[in-house]
């Protein structure tokens, strides 16, 4: 049977979920599997419900959207609530616990992570948060390889903020 995981981060419009989403895929690739991203999110866009899927396969992937998720992470409340009926009792939630306060009884492995409040502190400002979460994912799940991640951060964020970026990474994987 091939290894397919499902993966869905939601957050609020503005926070980078669809950015760090596209690095995991990226970063998947980078690996050697098969990947498909896909993303939605309101059209307010800033503030309102974003979601951003990843699913990756040792094999093809048939189906183009996340059914049931092996994975969830959620970055707001809102998120949360919205999201976690598609994920597997026998997944993974992570939620950023600086925005998340309620975590409704589940039979998934959860984390609580407080990815925010460590951007806030590290690097003054919340901006990169997306990217202390992707550190913190790949820590808990090892869904991708480090090495991967960091590649595709140098390849997709501005030049300006790359050594920022994946210094927001290494400091999610101390998580």
């Amino acid at each position: 049977m091939p290894n397919k995981t499902e993966i869905r981060i939601g957050g609020s419009g503005g926070q980078g979920v669809v950015l760090a989403a596209q690095i995991l895929g990226k970063a998947a690739v980078l690996d050697g599997k098969n990947v498909l991203q896909t993303q939605a999110y309101g059209a307010e866009a800033r503030g309102s419900l974003a979601k951003s899927e990843v699913i990756i396969s040792d094999s093809k992937i048939h189906f183009p959207a996340v059914r049931k998720c092996d994975i969830l992470v959620a970055m707001s409340q809102e998120a949360l609530n919205a999201l976690l009926k598609d994920l597997k009792e026998s997944g993974t939630l992570m939620v950023d616990s600086t925005n998340v306060s309620v975590v409704p009884e589940t039979r998934a492995k959860v984390h609580k992570v407080p990815i925010t409040e460590t951007t806030r502190k590290a690097f003054g400002e919340i901006m990169y948060s997306n990217m202390v979460m992707l550190g913190a994912l790949t820590k808990i799940t090892g869904i991708v390889s480090r090495k991967s991640i960091e590649e595709a951060i140098r390849e997709n964020v501005s030049k300006k903020t790359v050594e920022t970026n994946v210094a927001a990474f290494r400091k999610g994987l101390e998580l």
